[in-house]
């Protein structure tokens, strides 16, 4: 079987999709942005072609290349597995008749109004939401809802470019932040209260594969605005003994299946709270934060050739033991500069090296990054252990007895 993918080289972790693909029986074509000369020799190894394109999201000329490549070698999957690279890619499919994620569905999960609408009109529990580029509109809207308010570019990943919005001035400059009146088109939704977590699945033929819960602490705005903060993602190994999570299993499935998902990787944004469960969104896409390798840590499993299974084969290699839950922890630098040093790092890896992952201390001398850049921006610490309140324990732990130095 031969697959084209978009991007191999960046972000890094991109090159063990390459790897999963190889490695299940694909003959890999790859496309992406940077010269062939910044291909290191394990894709050069993997790959059998590679293509570089001014941009990855240019349909027309991704089209060209495709066909031109189908004539040497029939192309059987074309697969994208970064959020802004996901429409293209779609494109390209429905152009080339190549079997994967539809533009509809991949528009629907990129562009935030119009996958809420869908999924009310489903059954699906959401926030008021409109998308517009008129200020009166959204100021009406507000009007209506109330605040505090969440508004957001339409086809944002995460919480980038996201402000909260607590009264009409706070509005305002969110909105001129985001240029609307002069271009800019954003969703507004009604901000929901409660605990955030997320439900990420590997669905073949629209049926659930593959599917893990996780959690954030804090909440994903709260963390990415708050330098003192060192904030957890913990996935939890608890999904089948715990029965509250059957509500969270039962509406993602159903947002999967709303959506018209196929054979592909999601994630799913949702909220619990005084008003209950709520979906906030959906990515047909991977997780970020290289958070596969935490699912694939916690259950055993290559979760990479797991997907490479389900795309090539519409079949899965083996089961996610669920042995581990399975987390990583922030570690914010004290203030922005360069970093000069550490304190604890032993300390943490006397206590705990049998369960670490991996960490990332970066070298004395990097420069830090804003704390809004996102988790894996400066430091830190990846864990796994068989018991989840054990590893709540040691993430908080970590946090408190690992210091990251600035000046």
């Amino acid at each position: 079987m031969h697959a084209v993918f978009i991007e191999p080289t960046f972000p890094a972790n991109q090159k063990q999709f390459v790897r999963a693909l190889h490695e299940a029986g694909a003959k890999v074509t790859g496309i992406g942005e940077r010269p062939k000369e910044a291909l290191d020799a394990d894709l050069r190894q993997w790959m059998i072609h590679y293509e570089q394109v001014r941009s990855v999201v240019d349909a027309p000329r991704i089209i060209e290349i495709v066909r031109a490549v189908h004539q040497r070698l029939p192309v059987q999957r074309l697969e994208a597995t970064i959020e802004a690279h996901t429409l293209a890619a779609a494109q390209v499919r429905e152009a080339l008749g190549i079997p994967g994620t539809s533009v509809r569905t991949t528009w629907l999960c990129r562009d935030k109004p119009a996958m809420k609408e869908a999924l009310r009109e489903a059954g699906v529990p959401c926030a008021q939401s409109i998308g517009s580029d008129d200020r009166e509109e959204i100021r009406s809207f507000a009007a209506d809802t109330g605040y505090p308010l969440i508004v957001k570019p339409r086809a944002g990943a995460g919480a980038s470019g996201t402000a909260r919005v607590g009264d009409d001035e706070e509005l305002g400059r969110a909105l001129d932040a985001m240029g609307v009146g002069h271009g800019g088109n954003v969703a507004v939704e009604e901000f929901i209260e409660g605990h955030e977590g997320f439900y990420d699945t590997i669905t073949i033929g629209g049926s659930v594969a593959h599917e893990f819960i996780s959690h954030y602490y804090p909440n994903v705005l709260e963390a990415m605005r708050t330098r003192w903060i060192s904030p957890q993602i913990v996935t939890t190994n608890r999904i089948a003994s715990a029965p509250s999570y059957q509500e969270v299993l039962e509406m993602g499935r159903k947002v999967n299946r709303a959506l018209g998902i196929d054979t592909a990787p999601t994630h799913m944004e949702w909220f619990y709270g005084p008003k209950g469960l709520r979906f906030s969104e959906i990515g047909c896409r991977p997780p970020g934060v290289r958070w596969w390798d935490v699912y694939s840590a916690a259950n055993e499993i290559d979760i990479y050739y797991e997907w490479a299974m389900a795309v090539l084969h519409g079949r899965t290699g083996r089961k996610a033991s669920g042995k581990y839950a399975g987390g990583m922890i922030a570690l914010r630098p004290d203030q922005d500069g360069r970093i000069s040093g550490y304190e604890g790092a032993q300390e943490i890896q006397n206590r705990y090296g049998d369960w670490i992952i991996d960490a990332n201390l970066p070298p004395e001398g990097t420069p830090t990054q804003p704390v809004e850049a996102g988790y894996l921006a400066n430091a830190w610490v990846r864990m796994r252990h068989p018991d989840y309140d054990t590893l709540r324990g040691m993430l908080n732990d970590v946090g408190e007895t690992l210091k990251v130095l600035a000046s």
